[in-house]
C-alpha cells in the first residue's frame, strides 16, 4: 500500500485481549534501526595541525574552544612556536605591517614599543598567546612530518613523524640545529582531518648560482641567522674588517643591508632585478603620530600606552588601522588611479632618495607597476646604498669562487663573507609526500601550478585544509584576517564532520574547476600579471599568479564566511546505514538524557533583534 506521505510500507492488525482489532501500525520497508547516539553528542575526532606559526597557534584557540570531544595534536619542525618568526633572526628584522595590525583580532596587545614591530617582539607576542590559552600540552616541538597517506578505507591520514633521537645532542636546547635527516627516531600517528599550517615562507632556497659550494669563508641563509635571544648584534660583532656580500633585492635583503652597513669594513648588494622601494605603509598615519615629523617609524610613549588602556580608544585605533590598509586595494588593479599615482610618487621619493649615487636608479626602478612584485617599505635601504662603504652591483653573477664573486662583465671580488637573502621555494611542494586518492602525490597534483578550493582544499585529497597556501596571500590588505577566516571555515568543516558523522569531506572536482576559472579571469584586471619576477608567479616573470587570493582581504574574509557544503562530496562513517539523515540519532539530545540536563539552553542563547527608532 501507500502511505499518506507517499512511501511504500504496509500495517499490521493486531487483536487486543478483548477480541476486537487494535488500530493499525504503519512501518516503513525503509526503516532501520535507532543507533544508540543522541544527536548532539560529540563523537571522539582526531585532528593534526602541522605547523605552530600564526596559522597553527590559531587553529589550536579555535578548535579548542569550539570542537568537543577533540584529541588534537600540533606538529612544529622548529625548536620554538612562531614560525617564519621563529626561524628568521637577520639583521634588520620587522614587520612592514603596522604591530596593531598585524595581531590577531581577538587577542589584543597594546604594548607594540614601535608601530612597525621587530621580529623579536612578534615571537615573544606569540609565545604570550600560547601561554595564555595553555596550548603548550598540545604543541610537539622539533616534530616533522615525513609523510602523509590518506587511507580510503577508514578515512583516516596515517602521518609519520621524525624527531629527535633521544639522548642526541639536539635535545641540548632551542638554538641547536636539528639535522632532521641524520639525527631522528620516527613514529606513526593517524588523524581523522589534518590541517596544513606550513605556509609560502617556510621553505628557504640557497641561490643556484655555478661554483657556490666552493666557497671558503662564512655562508649564511638570511632565513638560517643563529642568533639566540640576546639580539642579532651579538653575532656581527666581529665584523668590522669583513667584507660582506648580499645576494637579493627582496624583503629581507632590504632589511639586511641598512642594518649591516654600520657594522662591516665594505658590504656590496648583488641585485639581479629591479623593484619598487615604497615609503612605509601608513605613512600618514605614521606622521600623526609624530605629531608632524617624517619618520619612518614611531616608537609609542608611555602617554601612547596609556590611551590604549580605553577600551573605547584602542577599538577605534585598530579599527582605523585596518580600514587604511584594507583601502589600498584600488591600487593593486590596473590603470586606476591609485594605482598610477603610486608609481608617479613612488618614483620620485626614490630618486630622491638616491641623489647622492643617482645611477642606481637606473638598474633599480621598474617599468613594472608597483605590487607586480611584493611592495617592500624599505626604510634606510636606499640611503645604506648612498654610503661610501656600500657598493650596489646590478651585473649578473657568473659564478662564485672559493674567494669571493665573480660577475659577468669579468669582474671578480674578493669577500669575506656571503649572506644569501635569496628567498623561499614558493612553489607550494612541501618537501615531503602527501598522497591522497588513488595514490596521488599533491606535489602532482600542484603541477604544473597548484589548483585549489577557495585556497584552503584540493579534490582528491579528503579532509585535508591548508591555511595560507596557494591562493591566500595579499599584495594589500590585511593576511591575518584571511588567516582567520581560513581557521574558521575548517573548524566548521571539523564540526560538520563529527556532527553528521561523516568519514570524509573532499571537494568536487568542478568547484576547483569553477574557482581555477574564476582565478584566470580575475588576475589580469591586476597589477600583478605584469612582467616582473615575483614569488606570487613562483619567481617567474611571467606566468600564473599562485601565491594570493583573487581579490581584497575584504572580498577573502566574505567569500569565507559562509561555506557552501554544497560544493563537496561525502562518505558516511557508517556505511552499513544509507539514509543521509542517520546523524539525527536516537530523537534525544544529550541534556534530554542527562536527568540535570539544561532543558531550556535556547534561552541562553537568544538573538535580540534591535528595535527601530
Amino acid at each position: 500500500m501507500v502511505s499518506p506521505n507517499g512511501i511504500n510500507g504496509h500495517t499490521n492488525g493486531v487483536n487486543n485481549m478483548n477480541g476486537t482489532k487494535a488500530k493499525e501500525v504503519y512501518v516503513a520497508s525503509n526503516a532501520y534501526e535507532l543507533p544508540n547516539f543522541s544527536i548532539d553528542d560529540a563523537r571522539p575526532i582526531k585532528v593534526v595541525t602541522i605547523g605552530a606559526g600564526y596559522s597553527g597557534i590559531t587553529a589550536g584557540i579555535r578548535f579548542r574552544q569550539r570542537v568537543k570531544n577533540i584529541d588534537l595534536t600540533v606538529y612544529e619542525s622548529q625548536a620554538g612556536v612562531g614560525g617564519t618568526w621563529h626561524a628568521n633572526r637577520y639583521p634588520g628584522l620587522a614587520c612592514d605591517i603596522p604591530s596593531h595590525s598585524y595581531q590577531l583580532t581577538f587577542e589584543d596587545n597594546k604594548d607594540w614599543s614601535a608601530f612597525y614591530a621587530p621580529g623579536p617582539e612578534i615571537r615573544a607576542y606569540l609565545n604570550r598567546v600560547v601561554d595564555k590559552y595553555a596550548l603548550r600540552p598540545f604543541i610537539k616541538l622539533r616534530h616533522r612530518i615525513t609523510s602523509a597517506i590518506y587511507n580510503e578505507d577508514t578515512g583516516k591520514w596515517h602521518l609519520k613523524v621524525r624527531r629527535p633521537a633521544r639522548g642526541s645532542p639536539t635535545e641540548a636546547g632551542e638554538h641547536v640545529l636539528w639535522n632532521w635527516k641524520t639525527d631522528f627516531e620516527e613514529f606513526d600517528d593517524t588523524a581523522d582531518l589534518v590541517l596544513a599550517g606550513l605556509g609560502g615562507l617556510s621553505r628557504w632556497s640557497w641561490p643556484d648560482i655555478p661554483g657556490f659550494g666552493s666557497f671558503k669563508g662564512q655562508v649564511i641563509h638570511s632565513a638560517e641567522w643563529d642568533a639566540n635571544e640576546s639580539g642579532w648584534q651579538e653575532t656581527v660583532k666581529g665584523w668590522g674588517n669583513k667584507r660582506v656580500a648580499v645576494i637579493g633585492v627582496g624583503s629581507s635583503a632590504i632589511q639586511l643591508v641598512p642594518s649591516l652597513q654600520p657594522h662591516v669594513k665594505h658590504l656590496s648588494n648583488y641585485v639581479r632585478g629591479k623593484t619598487w622601494i615604497s615609503g612605509v605603509f601608513l605613512r600618514d598615519r605614521l606622521i600623526q603620530l609624530a605629531k608632524g615629523e617624517a619618520v619612518n617609524n614611531y616608537y609609542f610613549t608611555e602617554e601612547d600606552k596609556k590611551n590604549f588602556q580605553d577600551p573605547d580608544f584602542y577599538r577605534d585605533f585598530r579599527w582605523q588601522l585596518e580600514c587604511e590598509l584594507n583601502s589600498a586595494n584600488s591600487a593593486t588593479l590596473r590603470g586606476t588611479e591609485a594605482s598610477i599615482g603610486a608609481q608617479i610618487a613612488f618614483q620620485e621619493d626614490m630618486k630622491e632618495r638616491l641623489v647622492k649615487k643617482p645611477w642606481i636608479a637606473d638598474h633599480l626602478i621598474p617599468d613594472f607597476s608597483p605590487a607586480c612584485r611584493r611592495l617592500t617599505p624599505g626604510p634606510g635601504y636606499l640611503e645604506a646604498l648612498c654610503e661610501d662603504n656600500v657598493d650596489f652591483i646590478p651585473t649578473p653573477i657568473k659564478r662564485i669562487t672559493p674567494t669571493g664573486i665573480e660577475t659577468e662583465d669579468g669582474k671578480h671580488e674578493e669577500i669575506d663573507i656571503l649572506v644569501c637573502a635569496t628567498g623561499f621555494d614558493t612553489s607550494f611542494r612541501f618537501g615531503f609526500p602527501i598522497i591522497g586518492r588513488n595514490g596521488i602525490d599533491l606535489s602532482d597534483k600542484y603541477d604544473p601550478h597548484p589548483r585549489t578550493y577557495l585556497s584552503i582544499a584540493t579534490d582528491g585529497f579528503p579532509n585535508w585544509f591548508q591555511t595560507l597556501g596557494p591562493s591566500a596571500g595579499v599584495g594589500a590588505g590585511s593576511l591575518l584576517v584571511i588567516m582567520e577566516k581560513q581557521v574558521d571555515y575548517v573548524v566548521a568543516a571539523t564540526l560538520k564532520l563529527q556532527r553528521e558523522r561523516l568519514k570524509s569531506i573532499e571537494v568536487k572536482p568542478e568547484a576547483v574547476a569553477d574557482f581555477d576559472a574564476y582565478l584566470e579571469s580575475y588576475f589580469p584586471t591586476t597589477v600583478f600579471s605584469g612582467k616582473c619576477r615575483s614569488w606570487y608567479k613562483s619567481g617567474k616573470e611571467e606566468g600564473r599568479v599562485i601565491a594570493l587570493w583573487p581579490g581584497s582581504s575584504l572580498h577573502a574574509a566574505r567569500a569565507l564566511s559562509h561555506p557552501r557544503w554544497e560544493d563537496y562530496n561525502y562518505e558516511r562513517l557508517d556505511g552499513s546505514v544509507k539514509n543521509r539523515l542517520y546523524w539525527l540519532g536516537d530523537g534525544q539530545t544529550v541534556d534530554d538524557k542527562n536527568p540535570n540536563g539544561d532543558k531550556a539552553w535556547y534561552m541562553k542563547e537568544i538573538d535580540y533583534p534591535p528595535v527601530p527608532q
